[in-house]
């Protein structure tokens, strides 16, 4: 063997050990799609009190409003939560001059962009519409669509009516209400609404039945059917490696549309991770009926003992106010219900 033959192989022989051993010590299971899926979009603040600031933005669901021309059109809000050096203390503020519309052409039934949830993954921010089943991308004032979702387990030409998306095992999580496709009088119709969405890096999709997860979580706090429980605020925690559910409407009545309106809760459900166990946590107290958790996130830099939380408030079918609030994972609160400003629903909130 030549010496130039020689020392390429020695050169590619150290590279190669090299990468084996760093491998082994630092990185081995990390992918591109696991290292952007947890990297966080938000600014974060120091203030002189020792106070930390993080950057927010807020998704509304126009409902019927949101039509608008010949496109139809969503709120996105942009602000900041201030959470005091102790933690025992939190405000929201808002821009009114930082908040726009994205819209889109892209219709079911006449109706779209009504989108719920937020979250970031792989890198990016997300939404889902849930009167099209489609998942944007909410990036430079815009929606841009990415993957659509089917009802159900999948097999159907509706789309899903996703409420709730969270992050979980490098994959993206979108669920629907959790209960079963009723009549406005509660007569049983289907299943669909009981089965989640898992989503990869690359937009594959793949369906799950839930339905007996939603029967436990709801059993959990002594509802069983005709009783029900709607979920707009579902999240994983990945470092409590729990599930945090946070419903908007529950009862041990049979549903009823003219009388779910006064059906809000104050509780939150954490279960563990094969749903086996659960803990019924009481936030606050329940005086605001027709107030429903729409949608919350894990404070950065907390553990995940703190949540951030959106209740939304609907009188007649349309929405009247939307409030902010912050407490810890064992129920106390921090920033108790806080009006945001103007008339809407909002859905989504998330740090970025």
């Amino acid at each position: 063997m030549g010496e130039s033959a020689f020392t390429n192989l020695f050169v590619i022989g150290v590279v190669t050990a090299i990468a084996f051993y760093s491998g082994l010590q630092f990185d081995r299971s990390s992918r591109p799609e696991e290292r952007l899926s947890s990297k966080h979009l938000y600014e974060e603040k120091r203030l002189e009190d020792g106070s930390k600031e993080y950057s927010i933005v807020l998704v509304t669901d126009l409902d019927h409003d949101s039509k608008d021309g010949k496109k139809w059109k969503s709120l996105v809000s942009r602000g900041f939560l201030r959470l005091s050096a102790d933690k025992k203390s939190a405000s929201v503020n808002f821009n009114p001059d930082n908040e726009y519309y994205v819209d889109t052409n892209i219709a079911a039934g006449g109706r779209a962009m009504e989108l719920s949830d937020l979250a970031v993954f792989n890198g990016k921010l997300y939404s889902v519409d849930d009167r099209t089943g489609l998942i944007y991308q909410i990036s430079d004032k815009k929606a841009i669509p990415w993957v659509l979702l089917n009802d159900g387990p999948g097999n159907v030409q509706k789309g899903l009516k996703g409420e709730w998306i969270t992050v979980k095992d490098h994959e993206l999580i979108v669920g629907g209400l959790g209960k079963e496709w009723t009549t406005t009088d509660g007569e049983y119709v289907n299943d669909h609404p009981m089965w989640v969405k898992h989503v990869s890096s690359n937009g594959a999709v793949w369906h799950e039945n839930w339905k007996n997860v939603f029967i436990n979580v709801r059993r959990a706090v002594g509802i069983e059917s005709p009783g029900y429980m709607i979920h707009e605020a579902i999240q994983w925690s990945p470092i409590h490696r729990q599930w945090f559910f946070l419903p908007r409407r529950m009862s041990t009545e049979k549903y009823s549309e003219a009388d779910d309106e006064h059906r809000g809760t104050n509780v939150m459900i954490i279960a563990s991770e094969d749903f086996k166990t659960f803990r019924v946590v009481r936030v606050g107290s329940d005086e605001h009926k027709t107030r429903g958790f729409s949608a919350f996130q894990f404070i950065p830099n907390t553990h995940q003992n703190l949540i951030l939380a959106i209740k939304s408030e609907e009188r007649d079918g349309k929405p009247v106010a939307s409030y902010a609030s912050v407490f810890d994972v064992n129920g106390t609160v921090i920033l108790d219900d806080f009006q945001l400003h103007g008339p809407y629903k909002y859905e989504g909130v998330a740090f970025a």
